[in-house]
């Protein structure tokens, strides 16, 4: 008798917390817009600063793209790779390779990626040394 008291009392504490569970107003992992750039700190202290990543169609596919400045009077040699998302926040496969930028001293270069996944309407940025 008294587990029965113990399982009805449990059900109906958690019956109302799962139901508020499911509800939310948007379905899917959060993307946070205002980090579409993330960079290790070295590349920071090594003078480079990127901009957001801008999307647009590139014949029935997507590209993303970036301007990387060099505030140095060295060359600076950046690794990178863009992170695709689909609307909902799920990671696009596969991933690409990191690739390798040699930024020239005082001046910018444009990275980019090229994504034929439709569904591609995110990217994130990742910077590193």
């Amino acid at each position: 008798m008294r587990y029965s008291k113990t399982l009805r009392c449990l059900t109906t504490l958690a019956l109302p917390a799962a139901i508020l569970m499911g509800c939310s107003n948007r379905p899917g992992i959060a993307v946070n817009e205002r980090q579409t750039v993330v960079m290790d700190s070295p590349v920071l202290t090594a003078g480079i600063v990127a901009d957001n990543p801008s999307i647009a169609d590139a014949s029935g596919r997507v590209m993303a793209t970036s301007v990387l400045s060099n505030s140095q009077t060295t060359p600076v040699t950046v690794h990178y790779r863009f992170y695709w998302y689909d609307n909902q926040g799920l990671d696009i496969r596969p991933f690409e390779q990191p690739r390798t930028i040699t930024v020239a001293p005082n001046s910018d270069a444009e990275i980019y990626s090229i994504n034929g996944n439709l569904d591609a309407k995110r990217v994130r940025l990742h910077l590193f040394l």
